[in-house]
């Protein structure tokens, strides 16, 4: 029983209404196949797809598809099988889909096949059931069959951003630097020290337990582990001491104490003059 995608509601309308404004650097190119007239316009449609899927302006050899370049360039494929060719090669694997969680992937597959980021986490968290039940391979399938790609990219059109308002490309956004990776790859390099590895380092015939201590991963395993209490010093001290103190009896009898100031007749200013106005 294949789980139900979650119902998600567009929380922007950029990329779903056509814009007004004037024409700029800042626009995108479309690539269309269908206008490509000679060889030099099919090599410009290959390396504009290179540049939105693989997010690379400067394309290594090594990641070049000549199997992929070869059918476009005969017209054995579509501009969408090329691009779904692409997300699919051990190169996007290695420099988006290993590097990421499901919900990062999401957004980068989305912001780089269909033109627009995701709607928030809510989206992210629904599509990333398609990878944990299909895989990659299922969700780039669900990505590019889906209706929102026929409708903007067809066959022919290499994706592109749509609406692109403010800040800096999609393609050029670096899958790499986020905390997600730096930690993996923290971890990936501890953990790769063997105990053979630590032990042709130290001098002397030592014992197991000391050579397994010096493993990061094995230190920061034991230093997760431990809870450090969190202490209140002076409201464990005023707890501590409350009950030892004693208040004395500050309560008076007003019958049985005198007073110890003697009162004293006030002398009054002008005290000459007559109390009786009329004397």
């Amino acid at each position: 029983m294949s789980i139900p995608i979650l119902e998600v509601k567009p929380k922007t309308q950029n990329q779903r209404v056509a814009g007004y404004d004037v024409l700029d650097e800042d626009d995108p190119q479309i690539y269309r196949l269908t206008d490509a007239i000679d060889e030099t316009d099919v090599t410009a449609i290959i390396w504009a797809a290179y540049r939105q899927i693989f997010s690379e302006h400067l394309i290594l050899q090594s990641y070049r598809q000549p199997h992929l370049e070869s059918q476009l360039r005969n017209r054995a494929i579509s501009v969408r099988e090329f691009v779904r060719g692409l997300g699919k090669t051990e190169v996007f694997w290695e420099q988006i889909a290993e590097l990421n969680s499901n919900y990062r992937v999401v957004d980068l597959v989305y912001k780089r096949f269909l033109g627009r980021a995701t709607y928030g986490k809510d989206e992210q968290i629904a599509q990333s059931i398609v990878i944990a039940t299909k895989g990659l391979h299922g969700f780039i399938d669900s990505v590019v069959d889906s209706d929102e790609y026929t409708r903007n990219f067809s066959d022919d059109i290499v994706p592109y951003q749509r609406r692109r308002m403010e800040g800096r490309p999609f393609n050029l956004v670096n899958p790499r630097y986020s905390d997600y990776w730096r930690n993996r790859q923290m971890e990936l390099g501890l953990s790769s020290r063997s105990y053979y590895q630590v032990r042709q380092y130290q001098a002397g015939d030592l014992d197991k337990k000391v050579i397994r201590q010096a493993i990061p991963s094995a230190f920061l395993n034991m230093a997760q582990s431990m809870l450090i209490p969190q202490l209140n010093s002076q409201r464990d001290v005023a707890r501590s001491t409350s009950s030892s103190i004693k208040i004395p009896d500050m309560t008076r009898d007003a019958s049985t104490v005198k007073p110890t100031v003697k009162p004293v007749a006030v002398a009054l200013p002008y005290r000459y003059l007559p109390s009786d106005p009329r004397k």
